[in-house]
Order: C-alpha cells, then structure tokens, then sequence
C-alpha cells in the first residue's frame, strides 16, 4: 500500500511504500488489550514491603548465656516474639509482570500502526527535525503540520528534537527502540519519518 507524504510550504509531495503486513493488519481488539495491559503491568513498580529477623537491624549477640539464668533462652533479639523483632510472613513487592510472546508484541503493533492508517491518524513525512533545542521551533514546525497531540517517532535519538519536545505536554518524541503500543495509541497523531517506517517493518514487519 502507498501513504502520502505529509508537507509544509514548499516541500515537494510523494508518497511512500508501505508494507501490507505491517501497515494493512486486520485490527485484533483482544490481543491488543492483551498486549497494552502486559505492558502496563510490567511498568508497576511494588512499593510494599516489611522486614523479616534477617533484615531487621542489631540481634547478632546472643542476649544472655543458654543456661542458668532461669529465663527462656533465646539466640536473637530480632526474633518474631520480641518487641522490635522482624515479622513471620513479611511483605514483599510483588511483580505484576505479565508474559507475552514476540509474536504477539509484534502481532499488536503491526494492528495498532494498521488501525493507525486507517483513521488517518498516522503521518509520514520525509524527516523531522529542529536546528536548535528551542522549544518555540518546535511549535512553530508543528503548527505548520497543524498538529497538536502527537508522538514523534524517528529512527534514532535526535537530542535537538528530544530537548524542544520535553517542555510540551502533549508531544512526546521516541525513536522506533522506544516505541511501546500504550504510546502509540496515547495520542492523537503519530508522526514516523521515512526511515523510522522502514526500521519498523525491520523490526516488527
């Protein structure tokens, strides 16, 4: 399939090749779900926690000798049964992680790029990039385009771009490594640089 090239002012127009099995994918609600709340799962970070005799601090010293004392005897003061003592069945963070198969990530990308398409939601231009890490360039570029909520995807880093985009709350600037399917569907549009869509089809086509 073919999508045009998106341009400003005096750019030349064209379009590009887009392969149909990453770009023309019929959309598979199920495994997208599937694969976006494994992601988010995956970034959950556990923050509960307590701290068992082994990680209690102090208790190394025998409290007093085994015998002759008359009292029970003990080997720790860190023990369950003691006052500052750890706990029996400590807390730890849990991992929320959720397996999903290669084939399945790439199955949910080549649906959402896809679906993309189709609601004319994804723009292809021949590059992107600012000449300075200045924010007012950058929103300027991006007026020209008439865009406003949009993730940036390139094939590499470009620290210019990343710098302007940091200020704007609804921008967002990834190189296709970074590209993850919530970010993809978290906005409006999503703008992919020639190359970028050619790493794609590499990576996931």
């Amino acid at each position: 399939m073919e999508i045009k090239l998106s341009v400003t002012g005096k750019q030349k127009g064209g379009s590009v090749e887009l392969s149909d099995e990453a770009f023309g994918r019929e959309f598979n609600e199920a495994l997208v779900h599937q694969v976006v709340v494994s992601y988010q799962a995956g970034s959950r970070a556990g923050t509960r926690a307590q701290k068992t005799r082994s990680d209690v601090s102090g208790g190394g010293a025998k409290p007093w000798r085994q015998k002759g004392t008359g009292r029970a005897r003990a080997g720790t003061s860190r023990g369950p049964i003691w006052r500052k003592g750890g706990v029996t069945f400590a807390a730890r963070p849990q991992d929320h992680s959720q397996k999903v198969n290669r084939k399945m990530y790439r199955g949910a990308m080549q649906c959402i790029l896809s679906e993309l398409v189709r609601q004319e939601r994804l723009m292809v231009v021949e590059s992107f990039s600012v000449e300075a890490p200045k924010t007012k360039e950058l929103v300027k570029k991006l007026s020209d385009y008439g865009l406003d909520d949009v993730l940036i995807v390139t094939e590499t880093v470009d620290e210019n771009l990343y710098l302007s985009a940091r200020n704007l709350h609804k921008v967002d600037v990834r190189d296709i490594q970074a590209c993850d399917p919530v970010s993809l569907i978290g906005f409006d549009k999503v703008v992919m640089t020639v190359d970028s869509i050619k790493k794609f089809e590499e990576l996931w086509g």
